[in-house]
């Protein structure tokens, strides 16, 4: 089981960490540009199915043509279904991780806390999100922890701030 995990390690942790940051720069840049709070959720969850599947299956595209590098000839490589397991990891490691950051405004209708704070509490959801990608990429491959979450939440922190302020930005030239 444990040579499982990490032998598709790489699959969840780009999907994941790919599927949280796209999710979450549609999130802030549509924060950071005014717009109405519905459309996060429209352009969010087109995005987490849409680059879902286009991620596996770039995925799978990739697998398959190293297969058939390694094989040298097509017609000499044997049939593996290596490329659709990596295919079905990415997708559903995207769309399940990557739908964290919508959590808040899908439940803002339903409470009132969340509803005044939506976009705060989705940050804190998806630095938690980020954080936890990370400590389970430093657990599985035997690295510090800390390190490993405190690193992914970095990286998608920038992420986030380059989609926010990108969105403000562009709101001065639009006049939305």
């Amino acid at each position: 089981m444990e040579s499982h995990i990490k032998k598709y390690l790489a699959e969840f942790v780009y999907g994941s960490i790919d599927g949280t940051v796209t999710t979450f720069a549609i999130v802030s840049g549509t924060v950071g540009a005014a717009l109405a709070p519905g459309i996060v959720l429209i352009l969010g969850f087109a995005n987490v199915l849409a680059d879902g599947f286009s991620m596996a299956a770039s995925n799978y595209l990739a697998h398959e043509s190293e297969l058939d590098v390694a094989a040298g000839d097509i017609d000499d490589r044997e049939h593996s279904n290596e490329p659709i397991i990596t295919a079905l990891i990415t997708f559903v490691s995207f769309v399940v991780v990557g739908i964290m950051p919508l959590l808040a405004y899908v439940l803002a209708p339903f409470n009132s806390f969340i509803a005044a704070h939506t976009f705060a509490v989705a940050c804190g959801i998806t630095g938690v999100t980020f954080a936890i990608i990370g400590g389970v990429r430093g657990f599985v491959v035997g690295r510090n922890v800390v390190y490993a979450a405190l690193q992914t939440l970095a990286i998608g922190g920038v992420a986030a701030a380059i989609s926010y302020y990108v969105g403000a930005l562009l709101r001065t030239f639009v006049g939305v």
